[in-house]
């Protein structure tokens, strides 16, 4: 019997904010990610093994990580301002 199983990680940008990169010092977007590694098998997923939470900046490409309660911040934050706009 042939049996796929395995995990993949899965990115997804949950909200775009601006401010200073701590990298290269300019302002400029920063995507807030979510990557996600999920069990699967025959292609399937079946539950979430882990959670990670990061920005990346747009301009040089540094990646920051986050706890999830600053992702969330970000996500709250963002939306706030472009309401306010």
């Amino acid at each position: 019997m042939l049996l796929i199983f395995g995990a993949w990680p899965r990115e997804r940008v949950l909200t775009v904010v601006t401010f200073v990169c701590e990298y290269c010092r300019t302002r400029a977007s920063q995507d807030v990610v979510e990557r996600a590694t999920r069990f699967s098998v025959f292609f399937i997923p079946l539950f979430t093994v882990s959670r990670q939470y990061f920005v990346v900046c747009s301009n040089c490409g540094g990646m920051t990580p986050l706890t999830r309660e600053q992702a969330t911040h970000g996500v709250e934050w963002a939306a706030q301002n472009r309401q306010m706009s």
